[in-house]
């Protein structure tokens, strides 16, 4: 994307963004793109338009926000795999993910939140101070919830800044829980209906439902795919994927992940992988990662081994499981929408032994060599549970290695000796 393209900059310049700061931004982008992605060999030409879709994050897209407010539509900005997106589109909304996966804004960020903090609560908070990020300057709601401390606790600072909505998760899946879980989604639907405007009706609850199963169904079908050895697409390639799920118009973007599946079969038939099959087979397992934090996928997939799954809200929590689409009426509808979304394995919940079956079974699922759990610094819950999950996999023969990071690059080379050595002490696979 043309920093230097008019009307971009002057759609830019309407929503209020700092310029000269959000010029150095799309600069750095390509260049840093150009390194992870684009010098990958053997890449799936279908990935051509998921470049297209990075170097145009600020611009094709937020140009179709704004066509879409100009025409009385809402944009609703998220930070969690829980808020119901179904529902922003069942009242004519498009819903769009703000977490952010950069080092950008964190002086900001730090005059009114700690230091040590989740980097990705500082990003995002950084990403709206610095007025940098084009979709949180497009959104007529943010949407937080209560999936930790920090972020229950930022969403108060951010609310004085922008009119911010926040949803009660519970903190255990038991009656009760499901109970305050279904009316928060409730709750939301009134205060979408009144943001919008527009009444949510059986008819446009259950053709979003379907909307967004449909996108999910075709990331479970990228993501079948990656079992096979030698998986038919990098991890890094198939993470983009995910991330550019939060954001892009979803008929476009099940089209076109469609269209991948289509040439990755066609790969899978004729033996052709982004390798020869006899690299380790990696599952990343805990904290989410956003755009443009590819850090360790990339470290990993430099490292003689290949990413095949993920474990994380940038991974199968965000598709695994379907809202059920049978739901006659408002009641059902929210109900089953409820109950999908509190299937989600997150560290917030207390117990967890769903989650740390998930990561078993994906283990098991695509024949992993190892397994890498990332966890973002100061991340109290996921840092404590990856103890039982660590646990639970060496019980099952498979190794674990435990990586704590942070957007930084500062340890980038010390990350990198580590997982070379964890790779080399992998058993190596029969090329057949």
């Amino acid at each position: 994307m043309s920093s230097g393209n008019e009307e971009y900059c002057q759609m830019w310049e309407k929503l209020g963004l700092n310029l000269e700061a959000h010029d150095q931004l799309l600069r750095a982008l390509p260049l840093i793109y150009q390194e992870v992605y684009l010098d990958q060999e053997n890449r799936p030409e279908a990935m051509e338009y998921f470049d297209f879709v990075v170097m145009e994050i600020h611009g094709l897209r937020i140009k179709e926000l704004q066509d879409h407010k100009a025409n009385g539509g809402k944009v609703v900005g998220s930070f969690c795999v829980y808020v119901p997106e179904e529902i922003v589109l069942a009242a004519d909304g498009v819903c769009v993910g703000l977490c952010a996966g950069a080092e950008i804004g964190m002086a900001e960020a730090e005059q009114v939140l700690p230091r040590n903090l989740c980097p990705l609560i500082k990003s995002a908070m950084g990403f709206k101070l610095s007025k940098i990020c084009p979709y949180f300057e497009s959104c007529d709601m943010i949407v937080g919830e209560t999936t930790c401390d920090g972020k229950k606790k930022t969403w108060e600072i951010l609310d004085e800044i922008v009119p911010t909505y926040v949803m009660d998760l519970p903190q255990k899946k038991s009656q009760k829980g499901k109970e305050l879980w279904t009316s928060e989604v409730s709750q939301f639907k009134a205060e979408v209906e009144k943001l919008t405007g527009k009444e949510i009706t059986v008819s446009s609850l259950s053709q979003a439902i379907k909307l967004v199963n449909k996108k999910r169904k075709v990331l479970q079908r990228m993501s079948g795919l990656r079992q096979v050895n030698p998986s038919p697409i990098s991890g890094r390639d198939a993470l983009l994927v995910e991330q550019i799920a939060f954001y892009d118009d979803i008929p476009r973007f099940v089209e076109k992940v469609s269209a991948l599946c289509d040439e990755l079969e066609e790969r899978v038939a004729k033996g052709i992988g982004v390798a020869d099959g006899s690299q380790a087979r990696i599952l990343i397992s805990g904290t989410p990662m956003v755009i443009p934090n590819w850090k360790i996928p990339y470290i990993i997939e430099t490292s003689g081994a290949t990413v095949v799954c993920e474990e994380a809200c940038t991974g199968q929590r965000y598709f695994r499981n379907l809202v059920d689409e049978t739901g006659a009426t408002l009641e059902d509808q929210l109900e089953y929408l409820s109950e999908r979304y509190l299937k989600t394995d997150c560290a917030c919940f207390t117990p967890n032994k769903e989650r740390i079956e998930h990561v078993v079974e994906y283990a098991k699922d695509y024949d992993v060599d190892g397994v890498v759990c990332c966890t973002l610094q100061f991340c109290d819950p996921y840092a404590v549970e990856t103890q039982k999950i660590k646990k639970a996999l060496e019980k099952e023969g498979i190794p674990v290695l435990e990586i704590e990071t942070d957007y930084g690059q500062e340890d980038t080379g010390q990350i990198k000796t580590r997982v070379e050595a964890f790779v080399e002490m992998l058993p190596s696979k029969q090329v057949v």
